[in-house]
């Protein structure tokens, strides 16, 4: 196996042998209409798609949760007060209903919204949380997806203040309910990101899950989740899961390689895989890689590490994480317009000294070997190349090891003839780092060499000499503080890289590291 030590441990938070104590380990999976019926659901969507679901296998393989979203409800509150199902779209009632999907074997969830009215314009939960909670639990729901339009006025600490009145009903319920927020998403593309930054700070600490960003929609726009999942890897932690959205799966401006390619990519995320199609009218191939068993293991994976980015060079997108039972995850990602290949050198994913590896395609569960690197072939256009590498005949030690960016401007830092600056992603080893137990941040091309900071706080590359000021802290605000000044990593307009006076989640100050960095509460 991997060796990953103490350093990783922390990151990972929870090891597997404790995790019966959480709500929800691992990411749910499972369905929701929205996607594929916005406001046309009813009753016979959900008992169809039920028996769809049990009829090819999703549920077997753990596709559980069917979840009703946004305008099942009449437009008005009954006289007490309570939330009341729309009778057309549902005659049987939203009991029935739930006791009929709990009889097949799922959990059934149901949606609202934080504000005065959901974002469909029906009623919203605000005012009235303790009731609908109770109501929802008395018709039979166990999760809740708690949206956040038309709230009063907005700001950050009101959504906190909501939020939280939430999970304190919620949580405190016999059995308790899981929690769907979808606060982040209404501060995602501020021109300032601090107020986003500072809900993913309180959301893991409210739910089971956050919407962290906008809808899911087309390939195009799954195109820009680099930019917005990998900056927040470091909330992610068992029981509490980053939520790109759903597998809109059968949208028709989907190849079937992009449709992979979705998949994979929120699996590599130990993302929730919530299906957002109609499951009856989906092909016998689109329901073998929604089932595909190894790829399914490395989303429910019990570290629920959330992989991050080694390389970015305009075509190919390769990102890491490690595995509970010591392996180690690949996943290569062709943006481009054609088919390609693709190697990755095994210093670049942190694999330390190794005669071999043992590589599994996790598409085609074929086995092969591979020395000093890995190479996938002929990824088609927008598809993804998924892999599992295990060592061969003894252990072996994992460095944190990737790309460390900006997570507003996404500039990457960059070595250059021995200088340093904050620059574009191009792909190459100047842009690689280890992160390292000892604190020191090493680029892959010189491990001798360690980022230094220097009195005034310019940051430089210095032979390592174990001092302080080469010594570095991850925060849990996504800061990089030096060990020596307490001061932290900034981006100055110029490019320049150097510490100042720590920022509380100032654009200047937040960084994304290589998974399985510690973090440190701050």
């Amino acid at each position: 196996m991997f060796r990953t030590g103490l350093h990783y441990l922390l990151a990972g938070g929870v090891v597997p042998n404790v995790l019966s104590s959480v709500l929800q380990p691992t990411p749910p999976m499972g369905f929701n209409d929205w996607s594929a019926f916005m406001c046309g659901l009813n009753e016979s969507v959900f008992v169809d798609t039920a028996h769809s679901m049990v009829d090819n296998g999703l549920l077997a393989a753990g596709y559980n949760r069917i979840n009703l979203d946004d305008c099942w409800s009449s437009m008005e509150r009954a006289a007490n007060g309570s939330m009341q199902w729309n009778t057309e779209k549902f005659p049987h009632g939203l009991p029935w209903l739930t006791n009929y999907l709990k009889n097949l074997g799922f959990e059934p969830g149901i949606y609202t919204d934080a504000g005065n009215l959901s974002c469909g314009g029906y009623p919203g939960a605000y005012g009235h949380e303790e009731l609908d909670a109770q109501t929802f639990a008395s018709w039979g729901f166990t999760y809740v997806k708690l949206d956040g339009c038309n709230m009063p006025t907005g700001t950050e600490p009101e959504y906190k203040a909501v939020y939280g009145k939430w999970h304190s009903i919620l949580s405190a319920m016999d059995p308790p309910l899981v929690f769907s927020e979808s606060a982040p998403a209404y501060f995602a593309e501020a021109a300032n990101l601090t107020d986003w930054y500072d809900v993913m700070t309180w959301v893991p600490k409210f739910g089971q899950l956050a919407r962290h960003s906008r809808d899911t929609l087309v390939w195009n726009s799954t195109l820009y989740w680099p930019n917005i999942a990998v900056r927040l890897a470091r909330f992610q932690r068992p029981g509490y899961f980053n939520d790109p959205d759903f597998l809109n799966v059968d949208h028709f401006d989907y190849t079937l390689d992009e449709r992979k390619s979705h998949f994979a990519i929120w699996a590599t995320l130990s993302a929730p895989l919530i299906i957002s199609a109609w499951i009856p009218g989906l092909k016998a191939q689109e329901i073998e890689y929604l089932t595909n068993k190894e790829i399914i293991a490395v989303d429910q994976d019990p570290l629920a590490l959330q992989a991050t980015l080694v390389s970015q060079d305009g075509t190919f997108d390769v990102l890491t994480k490690n595995l509970a039972n010591g392996d180690r995850l690949l996943t290569i990602i062709n943006r481009g317009n054609q088919s390609a290949s693709h190697s990755v050198s095994f210093s670049r994913i942190g694999i330390g000294s190794t005669p071999a590896v043992n590589v599994q395609d996790l598409w085609t569960g074929s086995q092969s070997y591979a020395k000093n690197q890995i190479t996938a072939s002929n990824i088609a256009s927008h598809g993804t190349a998924i892999f599992r590498l295990s060592p061969i005949g003894k252990e072996c030690e994992v460095i944190p090891t990737g790309v460390i960016f900006n997570t507003y401007s996404l500039t990457t830092l960059t070595t250059s003839h021995g200088q340093i600056s904050w620059a574009n992603s191009t792909g190459t080893d100047g842009q690689v780092w280890q992160t390292r137990e000892d604190g020191t941040i090493r680029n892959i091309i010189d491990g001798g060499s360690c980022l230094t900071e220097l009195k005034g706080g310019k940051v430089v590359l210095a032979s390592c000499a174990g001092t302080t000021n080469q010594q570095w802290d991850y925060l849990y605000s996504g800061n990089v503080q030096s060990r020596s000044s307490y001061n932290c990593l900034t981006e100055e307009a110029d490019e320049a890289v150097v510490t100042a006076d720590c920022l509380y989640e100032d654009n200047i100050q937040v960084f994304g590291l290589p998974s399985g960095v510690a973090i440190v509460e701050d």
